[in-house]
């Protein structure tokens, strides 16, 4: 049954359509999967066999209706699920059980997914980490001492080790996408507004969070597409309208692609550098055109220092009126000098209004730069991230800890510049696995397209997936 539990979620739900299997069947086989290989993982941490079964029991008796009948999910801890806790692994949040789904799991449950748990995350979805004093930590299936990647950390591990269909996660500073290219499976990041956030917070908004994104994660490309489809559609609070994706791409033949692999205003080691060469010539083989030159008209150090204060701002409407006083407080002995990531975001800790206004005008003012970049080329590819999975590192305080890449040590937030670059503007991103490392961890591309062309993104992913083959299983996991 190796090929069901690695399969994509499309081919599941093909199964059930064909009568080759039952809804409870493959339930059954994944709770099975989960209960037996979990143990070591600790990516579901949540469960909810009970409910999903007496759901999936209703679904054999009906005539098979949706894209996803009958295919069991699971959720990020940090999602609402109805009935289930969401705590973004913080003590204090464990008694939080909302009593209706988020939008984006409705929309999912409308489609005939059928829900059997939820996934770890970091205390706070503010890690490159999963591990929390509620549920504990979450490790890699392709080595279980390294980290599968944060804040949708347990989710790509869960889509990884064959323990679930497919996955939803939420991305403000790379947590969709690291944990994909951490893990070896596809993810997507959105375009900001595309989908739904209602139903993503510990406590009621009726805003949406800026930058703030829910996406899918899968072992296809395929499924990222059938999820953007039924996901990406206005709040029904908010309009009725429907959104209409321009079509992505068919073939590689004319592929207009930009390859931006290292810069000098961050690391990245020369493995995933060599890999996203190899990528460009692979794809120049069947006919793409591709520019290793091709920059934005902007200095990337600027627009990631941009994206670190607004990312701070958000991240200020979340913090206790005490927790910004002390963070102003550390921004006050900085020296002038000091433009590390941790500096930049002290010092935008706790902006005035005014402040950020400015900031969003560059915002979008770099947004327009962008704009120009792709009427000339179709996507862009860049890391997700500085090198694969590092080793997991609990202890201390996040800002203090450091990463090797290659021969030099580097701080662990520095590496928020692939993901800030693009998602400080809206932009939509897929990624895909291409390679693995010497130590045999994954590598991904990140594949960025102008704001809404969501469907380019997935569907070159599609073609790097056929020309370069995909998702393959982490060893021992059968």
């Amino acid at each position: 049954m190796k090929e069901i539990a690695f399969a994509s979620a499309s081919h599941l739900a093909a199964l059930i359509r064909r009568r080759d299997i039952g809804c409870l069947e493959l339930l059954d086989y994944f709770i099975t999967r989960v209960e037996r290989l979990n143990g070591r993982l600790n990516a579901v941490v949540i469960r909810d066999f009970d409910q999903a079964r007496s759901q999936a029991r209703v679904l054999d008796n009906i005539t098979p209706a949706g894209p996803l009948f009958g295919v069991p999910m699971t959720i990020k801890e940090g999602i609402d699920v109805a009935g289930l806790p969401t705590s973004f692994g913080i003590p204090q949040f464990t008694s939080n059980i909302p009593k209706a789904d988020s939008v984006a799991v409705a929309r999912l449950k409308a489609a005939g997914a059928v829900i059997f748990g939820k996934t770890n995350v970091p205390a706070g979805l503010s890690d490159w980490q999963s591990y929390n004093q509620v549920y504990g930590s979450t490790g890699n299936p392709w080595n279980l001492s390294h980290s599968p990647g944060g804040s949708s950390g347990g989710a790509a591990a869960a889509v990884a080790a064959g323990l679930t269909g497919m996955e939803i996660g939420s991305d403000t500073g790379g947590s969709i996408r690291v944990p994909a290219h951490f893990c070896g499976i596809f993810g997507h990041k959105p375009t900001w507004g595309l989908v739904p956030l209602r139903g993503h917070s510990l406590t009621e908004l009726a805003g949406e969070v800026d930058m703030g994104v829910i996406g899918p994660l899968a072992r296809s490309a395929s499924d990222l597409a059938i999820a953007l489809d039924l996901l990406a559609a206005p709040d029904s609070y908010d309009s009725g309208l429907r959104y209409n994706l321009p079509f992505g791409r068919t073939g590689v033949s004319g592929l207009r692609v930009a390859l931006w692999a290292e810069d000098e205003a961050t690391r990245t080691d020369h493995e995933t550098v060599a890999a996203l060469h190899a990528l460009g010539d692979m794809l120049e083989e069947h006919g793409a055109l591709v520019s290793r030159t091709a920059r934005p008209g902007f200095r990337a150090s600027e627009v990631y220092n941009l994206y670190l204060e607004l990312l701070a701002a958000v991240n200020s409407g979340f913090q206790s009126d005490e927790e910004v006083a002390q963070m102003r407080a550390q921004a006050a002995a900085l020296a002038p000098e000091d433009m590390s990531t941790k500096a930049v975001t002290l010092r935008a800790t706790g902006m005035n209004h005014r402040k950020w206004l400015a900031l969003n005008e560059q915002r979008f003012k770099v947004r327009r730069i962008w704009s120009t970049f792709f009427s000339d080329f179709d996507v862009l590819l860049c890391p997700v991230f500085g090198r694969a999975a590092f080793r997991r590192m609990e202890d201390g305080i996040r800002w203090d800890r450091q990463i090797q890449i290659d021969d030099v040590v580097v701080a662990h937030d520095e590496q928020l510049f692939w993901s800030g670059i693009t998602c400080g503007f809206y932009l939509p991103s897929t990624v895909a696995p291409i390679t693995r490392s010497k130590n045999g961890l994954p590598i991904g591309v990140q594949i960025v397209a102008r704001s809404h062309g969501d469907s380019t993104t997935i569907a070159v992913a599609a073609l790097i997936e056929l020309l370069n083959g995909g998702f393959v299983p982490p060893p021992g996991w059968d």
